[in-house]
């Protein structure tokens, strides 16, 4: 599936979906708006942006509508990943990982074991791709 990629404040809301679940306007605007500070009928407003945009479905048989993520969050952040990487670093995993590795806060060594885990089993999935 070939998911748009949210705008910043199209994807708090859709944070707030996956954290609550199904949820009405007035649920997400008061679960977001203490951090965004947009109004009701901006929330409303975003909303049904989104639902036109295809982000997020519209459940209606209840008198106050509830909206569901449409978009998988793994998926999601997968598709927003590969975006930046692509725009940013002309697709180059390599330096997305060395700037992220370097400029940023130093990982934790939680974070660094972690990440020689998945080179280990990256590395292994490529020496034996038929198991994988």
């Amino acid at each position: 599936m070939n998911n748009p990629i949210p705008t910043k404040s199209e994807l708090k809301l859709l944070q707030a979906l996956w954290a609550l679940g199904p949820s009405t306007v007035r649920e997400l605007h008061d679960s977001t708006a203490a951090e965004s500070g947009v109004s009701y009928t901006t929330t409303l407003k975003q909303l049904q942006i989104m639902h036109e945009k295809g982000l997020v479905k519209r459940e209606t048989s209840e008198r106050a509508h509830r909206y569901i993520a449409h978009l998988d969050r793994e998926e999601t952040r997968r598709s927003m990943l590969d975006d930046f990487m692509h725009r940013v670093y002309q697709g180059s995993a390599s330096e997305l990982v060395i700037q992220a590795l370097g400029l940023s806060r130093p990982a934790s060594p939680e974070e660094l074991e972690e990440i020689e885990q998945l080179i280990e089993t990256m590395k292994s999935k490529s020496q034996h791709p038929s198991e994988g």
